[in-house]
């Protein structure tokens, strides 16, 4: 047993479907970005290329159970994969059906609603509408609901007070998020379930729990109050972020240890407000100039943070001590923990020397 629920992140999009080649040309993947990301200043790494697992395709379910291996060995209890449902079409869902259906990898996992409208973001089309997240209502949510059930019910699914955990990445964005999950609490106790453990991204005007989620994680990548470094100086930021609107030509770069600094403030937290551990940030090869990097992480870095978070919740019943890890295979986010050929399994060894007993 860890000395904490480490639940990471899950991305299910390294499979070709016919929106992405409609959208971005045949066969596009994450890798695609991944593999044609450029430097955009000096000292900026990349790309970002796997080391252990290669450019792998999630429709392998080797594939699948290589990563379930490695995230068990390193510290990790499960998989948070992200779930998307826009009033009743699912995209990228295959891997994750398939893990359902199969039985297979036997390792943990639950799922966190991506609500979010999908935008042209990847190819710096912000403003692009793909697929549009809508509400219609309780008729939606009874079939999102029943789409979900049999992950409820898996016995592999992550639970808090014997509840499923579900996640939501905008719960601010529903418009009636009590009602909705007042209802879903009772379709699971029909279905015999006891509940659902509802967990909301959270951010610094928007607390989860004030409007009925029972638990919460820190949603802000980028603190409110971060330092600005341009050109290798500190600069001031309102300068900072007023050239970079002017010419559009440079990414907002962070130090990662203010970044790392300014997360973890020491507040008073309840057992249901969980960290978020984030190794490293850099969205470019996805959006380019628009994007943010992170520069200066290292495992030893990324150690702090997880011994930071894992002091925040030591003394919580058992099934709230909870980290949240984003991510473990974000790889056109920069934010992932599978081997690179630069670190290797550094980041992972880092993780395994905190959490594991």
């Amino acid at each position: 047993m860890n000395k904490a629920r480490v639940i990471a992140f899950y991305l299910p999009q390294y499979h070709p479907i016919p929106e992405n080649d409609e959208w971005w040309g045949k066969g596009f993947t994450e890798w695609t970005n991944v593999a044609k990301a450029k430097p955009l200043f000096w000292g900026h790494r990349q790309p970002n290329v796997p080391k252990d697992l290669g450019f792998y395709d999630l429709r392998v379910p080797e594939t699948r159970k290589a990563q379930a291996d490695m995230a068990r060995e390193y510290g990790v209890e499960g998989f948070c994969y992200w779930h998307y449902w826009f009033a009743g079409r699912r995209i990228i869902e295959r891997p994750f059906n398939e893990v359902l259906a199969s039985g297979e990898p036997d390792f943990p996992f639950c799922l966190a609603w991506a609500n979010q409208t999908w935008t042209g973001i990847w190819h710096g089309m912000s403003n692009k509408i793909l697929i549009e997240q809508t509400y219609p209502g309780k008729e939606d949510y009874k079939a999102h609901f029943d789409a979900v059930l049999p992950a409820f019910k898996d016995p592999r699914y992550i639970k808090v007070d014997g509840k499923p955990l579900f996640a939501l990445y905008c719960p601010y964005d529903i418009p009636d998020l009590e009602d909705y999950m007042e209802y879903w609490r009772t379709l699971a106790k029909d279905a015999g379930l006891p509940g659902i453990y509802f967990v909301g991204k959270g951010t610094a005007k928007y607390v989860p729990e004030d409007h009925g989620c029972d638990g919460s994680f820190c949603g802000n990548i980028i603190p409110e109050s971060y330092t600005a470094t341009f050109m290798g100086k500190v600069v001031n930021r309102l300068w900072y972020e007023g050239l970079r609107k002017r010419f559009a030509a440079i990414p907002r770069i962070l130090k990662y240890k203010d970044v790392v600094r300014l997360s973890y403030v020491r507040e008073p937290r309840h057992d249901d407000r969980f960290p978020v551990i984030v190794p490293n940030w850099d969205n470019t090869p996805r959006s380019r100039n628009n994007g943010t990097v992170f520069v200066g992480s290292t495992p030893e870095l990324f150690e702090k943070q997880v011994r930071e978070a894992l002091s925040l919740v030591e003394n919580r019943p058992a099934d709230k001590k909870i980290i949240f890890l984003k991510s473990w295979n974000e790889w056109a986010e920069g934010n992932y923990m599978e081997p690179d050929l630069r670190f290797g399994t550094a980041y992972l060894e880092a993780l395994r020397r905190v959490v594991s007993c």
